[in-house]
């Protein structure tokens, strides 16, 4: 059955209650967790001169948003809960936009690169090919998208208050290609365990020129 609108703002609005509410804690919680991994292969697949446009997208806390900044990039973040919004303008100095992912407004062409760690999961899969269509956009001709998310069997629903969706590979890879995305690479997550014990997929994509 099809998620109708009012499905999807009950989705949104206790998904972001959630973190909102629990914000502080999310942000100490993750604030020494190891995403150079991450952050070097959005980089490393992005053509052309520094400093680069990156859109942190679902920055939370702000704390990749000040990695890319002290690294002489522009970066600006996105997220749709106000308490993550205020904490990643305080703690970065970014611009950070306060948006709901299901009802994006991104300038056309703009960003070099995309970083969406921990985030493109929270939509739910019928929405997710409008939304990677919008990210395709504001994204730069040969700009790049970088994903990690939570990798599963094609299930989605509730975790907790926390909405979710989990992809297996090919599943995403043909969401990504119907978006208009060339792959590039993908890995699994946390580096040298077993397959098993990685939970987290990770993907980079580009938009071609």
């Amino acid at each position: 059955m099809p998620l109708l609108p009012a499905d999807l703002a009950s989705i949104t609005a206790t998904t972001l209650d959630d973190y909102n509410r629990n914000a502080e804690g999310f942000r100490e919680g993750t604030r020494d967790h190891d995403v150079s991994q991450n952050i070097e292969a959005l980089l490393r697949n992005i053509q052309g001169s520094t400093p680069f446009t990156l859109l942190d997208f679902g920055c939370g806390p702000g704390r990749d948003l000040k990695v890319f900044s002290r690294m002489g990039h522009r970066a600006i973040g996105l997220d749709g809960a106000l308490a993550f919004v205020e904490m990643a303008r305080a703690d970065s100095g970014c611009e950070v936009w306060h948006q709901d992912f299901l009802a994006l407004d991104l300038p056309a062409g703009l960003f070099d690169g995309i970083y969406a760690n921990a985030s493109l999961f929270h939509v739910p899969v019928q929405e997710l090919p409008r939304v990677l269509r919008q990210l395709h956009a504001a994204l730069k001709s040969g700009g790049v998208l970088f994903s990690s998310n939570p990798r599963g069997s094609n299930e989605e629903g509730w975790n907790g208050n926390r909405y979710g969706a989990w992809h297996d590979f090919d599943a995403w890879r043909q969401l990504l290609e119907e978006a208009g995305f060339v792959a590039l690479e993908h890995y699994y997550r946390p580096a040298g365990l077993p397959r098993e014990q990685q939970p987290w997929l990770a993907s980079v994509w580009r938009k071609p020129s």
